[in-house]
């Protein structure tokens, strides 16, 4: 059974690397029956974005008291750490 999430990709510009990062998280996401409604933003537009979501997923320094849960990775960029990466997506998501 699949379960429906919403989650906030943020990177410098809100374009290029945040793109990059969603396309990998929601296919993978996919596999493990986890459906994402993916939003892009740049990092300074958070904030005014999160209403709603049940993570933030950045590759950039984001605020440490946000409201929702969020977790800063480099890991769909470098390859280094990807699958770890996935699996703390996929917890916290279940979580």
């Amino acid at each position: 059974m699949s379960i429906n999430k919403r989650v906030l990709f943020a990177c410098g510009t809100g374009i290029a690397t945040s793109t990059v990062v969603s396309n990998a998280v929601v296919e993978a996401m996919k596999e493990r029956g986890i459906n994402i409604d993916a939003r892009q933003c740049k990092a300074t537009e958070v904030r005014s974005e999160l209403n709603g979501m049940d993570l933030i997923v950045s590759t950039t320094q984001l605020p440490a008291d946000l409201p929702v849960p969020s977790m800063v990775t480099l890991a769909f960029l470098t390859g280094m750490g990807k699958a770890e990466a996935l699996d703390k997506i996929e917890a916290a998501l279940r979580g």
